[in-house]
C-alpha cells in the first residue's frame, strides 16, 4: 500500500494546508451540577454496627457506651466480650 501526498508549490497553499491553520471546533463543556445531600445518600447503621466501627477505630468500651448512650454491658455484648475490654 502506498500513499501519495501532493507537493505544494506556493507558500499560501502550504499555509492553508498546515495543521496550525486548521481549527477544530472546541468541545462543548457541560457544567458540573451539584447534588444535594439527600436521604438517599445516607446509610443508617445499627447500634451493633456503630459499636463495632468505633471499637475498630480504637475507642474504649466505656467511650463507646457513653457516646452511643448505651450501657457498658450492652457494648460488651455487641462485641462478644465477657468483661470490660
Amino acid at each position: 500500500m502506498s500513499i501519495n501526498i501532493p507537493s505544494v508549490a506556493s507558500g499560501e497553499a502550504a499555509a492553508a494546508a498546515s495543521p496550525a491553520s486548521v481549527s477544530a471546533p472546541a468541545p462543548e463543556v457541560q457544567p458540573v451540577q451539584q447534588v444535594a445531600n439527600s436521604s438517599a445518600d445516607t446509610v443508617k447503621l445499627t447500634s451493633a454496627e456503630q459499636v463495632y466501627q468505633l471499637y475498630t477505630q480504637g475507642q474504649k468500651v466505656s467511650q463507646i457506651a457513653s457516646s452511643l448512650s448505651l450501657s457498658v454491658a450492652a457494648v460488651n455484648s455487641y462485641l462478644n466480650l465477657s468483661n470490660g475490654g
